[in-house]
């Protein structure tokens, strides 16, 4: 008997280690563009214009306006769509936060985000940060490869990676879309 319950301690423990389910990802990228903050803002912080931008969106509805509990109805060139709320607008600190409302597999391959987008002076110019926190498209204990964690940053850095650039290039009087 006093082996009895070590062993079956350790049983269920094994067992709820191997049913764990997804763990929180996270992306985290910069650039720094050659414009004051300000000018950078006039651009990126109007929460629903990231139409003008982002070379990935081909449309941004913005829905209840431009403050906390405002929402932008994304749709992406590649047919998916994105509905998302602003959680937190914060224009005196150049920074809003806003998360996924409803998931689309064909959009990004993420069950659930939450991003938050902030500028800040950087020299002459300015560092935009955009970070997210997301978990992977399907949140079961063996995904498909096309919606594992794996592809879920994948997604994830080329949307954000593909949104900076086109910051950048809009900003800096290049061709952002």
């Amino acid at each position: 008997m006093r082996f009895l319950v070590p062993t079956v301690f350790l049983s269920v423990l094994a067992t709820a280690a191997l049913a764990h389910g997804p763990t929180p990802q996270k992306v985290d990228q910069t650039v720094t563009i050659a414009a004051k903050p300000e000018a950078v803002w006039k651009v990126v912080g109007n929460f629903a214009g990231i139409d003008g931008w982002h070379p990935d969106v081909a449309k941004s509805v913005a829905i209840d306006g431009n403050a906390a509990g405002g929402r932008r109805k994304i749709t992406l060139k590649n047919g998916g769509t994105l509905d998302e709320g602003l959680d937190e607008m914060n224009d005196k600190g150049f920074s809003y936060s806003y998360r996924l409302s409803d998931p689309d597999l064909k959009a990004l391959p993420v069950s659930s985000y939450s991003a938050t987008l902030t500028v800040t002076p950087d020299g002459d110019g300015s560092k935009v940060e955009w970070l997210a926190r997301f978990y992977r498209g399907d949140t079961g204990n063996e995904p498909p490869e096309e919606l594992s964690d794996e592809a879920g940053r994948k997604a994830m850095n080329t949307y954000f990676a593909d949104g900076l650039k086109g910051l950048k290039a809009k900003v800096e009087g290049g061709k952002g879309k």
